[in-house]
């Protein structure tokens, strides 16, 4: 007995790939756009809104322009913020810190005077005499102007240099009035006193320092003798 075997169908079934490639293609396509569209839209760079994230091979000739104003001008600020810092420190050193300065002059004369037994016996206790500037409404003394007076370029006769100073001082027991008066002598780095003085009202003058009176003293030593000084 034989059995009829039934002949296979040679049909093959094929699986549709094409749509999937089609949406594929279409995802890619879409997505090359979407990395695109942010380049386009890059807002044009001005002096006012360049942080220089944008390299300068990207930039036009207009947006070069603009960064290069805008570099130039933060220079310029720089150079004036560096020129202001050096003009301050010059004349805090002039004025405050070097050794020629008026307020230098100014603590050494109230130094002296608070040691002085002089002025110590009409002021008071040396620690607690102060001295200060012009009277102000300010109640601060510190913050009292020095009544201060230096010729830079006006030299007398000899080429010798003037400072002159006057300011209060305060004690216990009564107040005084200070006058100083210093010299550069040609030739020479520092000041010397002319003179030092305090008045003190009902008291006759207290002199620190008076070159003047020294020169007196130092002529009425010297006799004349046949025609010779002799001290």
């Amino acid at each position: 007995m034989k059995l009829a075997l039934r002949p296979l169908s040679a049909t093959v079934f094929v699986p549709r790939l094409r749509p999937v490639f089609v949406a594929r293609h279409s995802y890619a396509t879409h997505h090359s756009l979407g990395k695109d569209q942010p380049a386009s839209k890059r807002k044009a760079v001005t002096p006012f809104n360049d942080d220089g994230y944008v390299p300068w091979h990207q930039l036009s000739v207009t947006e070069k322009a603009s960064r290069a104003t805008q570099q130039s001008f933060n220079f310029g600020l720089v150079i004036v913020g560096l020129v202001l810092t050096g003009g301050v420190g010059y004349f805090l050193f002039q004025d405050v810190f070097s050794p020629e300065s008026k307020t230098a002059y100014f603590n050494r004369a109230v130094d002296r005077i608070k040691k002085d037994s002089h002025c110590v016996a009409l002021l008071g206790d040396g620690k607690k005499i102060v001295a200060h500037g012009e009277e102000t409404f300010n109640k601060w003394r510190r913050a009292r102007p020095i009544a201060y007076r230096k010729l830079p370029h006006a030299y007398d006769a000899q080429g010798n240099q003037h400072m002159r100073m006057h300011f209060y001082v305060e004690g216990p027991l009564n107040n005084g009035t200070v006058n100083v008066h210093l010299i550069r002598h040609a030739g020479h780095n520092d000041f010397k006193y002319k003179y030092l003085t305090v008045d003190i009202k009902g008291h006759q003058r207290i002199y620190l320092e008076n070159a003047d009176g020294k020169s007196s003293n130092a002529d009425a030593k010297k006799f004349k003798l046949f025609g010779v000084n002799w001290n």
